[in-house]
């Protein structure tokens, strides 16, 4: 019971994180708190046994730490999207839902690589945010369920309204 209480304070932590990225105006600032989100998001991984989420978030908090230095490149992209699916598959211990955490990661590291702007990575995160949701209810990290799905919706609003601001 410990380890579970433990994981959902971590989830909390993780979601406080990811809240504020979203409204972040550049893709810097979003993503120094996507690298936070992400080391909370282990720790919980660990607490609540999520093993292949922890094995993907351990690549994707080497992927957004280059991504917020800028050092995302074409080689370092290649390589930690297949080191995600391998660790990912390898430490799979939930079967068809720790698939989710290895995509939603895996597509994310493309996507990073990929997009220029703060408008850009609020596409990419909508469809993020939606498979973490459900491993997180299955996990029963719930706090992060909550706020996965609110920042989908809250992400989604972000789009529309800055829609004219930047171009994607």
């Amino acid at each position: 019971m410990e380890l579970k209480l433990l994981g959902e304070i971590f989830s909390f932590l993780y979601a406080i994180c990811i809240a504020i990225s979203v409204i972040k105006k550049n893709k810097t600032d979003l993503m120094f708190w996507q690298v936070l989100d992400i080391v909370f998001s282990i720790l919980s991984n660990i607490a609540l046994g999520a093993y292949s989420a922890l094995a993907s978030n351990t690549v994707g908090l080497f992927r957004n730490f280059l991504s917020y230095k800028n050092k995302l490149t074409r080689n370092n992209t290649i390589i930690l999207f297949i080191l995600c699916i391998i660790t990912g598959l390898w430490a799979n211990n939930l079967r068809i839902i720790g698939l989710l955490p290895i995509i939603a990661v895996s597509s994310y590291t493309i996507c990073l690589y990929i997009t220029k702007n703060a408008q850009q990575m609020r596409w990419a995160l909508v469809p993020n945010l939606l498979l973490w949701f459900i491993h997180d209810v299955y996990v029963q990290a719930y706090p992060a369920a909550i706020i996965n799905i609110t920042l989908t919706i809250w992400t989604a609003i972000q789009i529309y309204r800055n829609r004219k601001t930047e171009t994607i």
